[in-house]
């Protein structure tokens, strides 16, 4: 009969059944606002990875592009240095162009 009593003592009333309904009820939207949280928390981070990783790809275009052009600028710089050498101007003045070194007699010196 002891064992009998204990065993009636570990059953929950039903006050307490109802008592710990009324909680889950009372914790829903608490619970429901805490996980659209954490999903709009996971988003934003999603997000915002993506967002590294397309800058990145940017930035990494850019400095290609960068490259690129300081390559074309070098280019370019030596390309002006030798079209720019007094023989090479010399000899395209006497042979295209016809000019030849001025005489003594055209000279005129301005004072």
């Amino acid at each position: 009969m002891a064992q009998a009593r204990t065993d009636f003592t570990k059953v929950a009333a039903p006050k307490k059944l109802e008592a710990m309904y009324a909680q889950r009820g009372e914790m829903f939207p608490f619970l429901l606002a805490v996980m659209v949280l954490l999903t709009l928390v996971s988003v934003f981070h999603v997000w915002s990875r993506v967002r590294v990783i397309d800058l990145n790809l940017e930035i990494a275009e850019a400095n290609r592009f960068l490259k690129e052009a300081q390559e074309e600028q070098n280019r370019l710089r030596l390309e002006v240095a030798s079209l720019k050498t007094p023989a090479r101007i010399e000899a395209l003045a006497k042979g295209d162009l016809g000019m030849a070194l001025p005489t003594d007699q055209q000279v005129v010196v301005v004072k």
